[in-house]
């Protein structure tokens, strides 16, 4: 049986096979996450309104398949908080970089970047 193509589904692949190397969009939303400086944060949704591209869940998708690459830590829920199942390795990480961290929710009036 022939596997499959990554999904392209509006021009937005993510998904590829074990150690694939990160699609153009991948390499978008990667790109945007590199570039939050420490101590700052964006929603999911904040990336993909920066990309230009793509929604919440499918920058999740991608920093699921490739978050290793970049301080995937800086990228939270609308809530403030840090997706599963990272949760406490994420608030370690940002609250060591200054980011404001109360209980287990980013304050994103304070930590949100602008994308400038």
């Amino acid at each position: 049986m022939t596997p499959r193509p990554a999904s392209a589904s509006a021009g937005l692949a993510v998904r590829g096979g074990p150690r694939s190397q990160p699609t153009a969009y991948a390499r978008l939303v990667l790109d945007v996450v590199d570039r939050i400086p420490p101590g700052k944060v964006l929603t999911y949704g904040d990336v993909a309104e920066l990309t230009g591209r793509g929604t919440g869940r499918t920058v999740g998708t991608v920093l699921s398949q490739h978050g290793h690459e970049v301080p995937w830590q800086r990228v939270v829920q609308a809530s403030g908080r840090p997706a599963e199942p990272l949760l406490q390795q994420a608030l370690r990480l940002l609250a060591a970089e200054g980011c404001p961290v109360e209980g287990e929710r980013v304050v994103l009036t304070r930590a949100r970047w602008d994308g400038t």
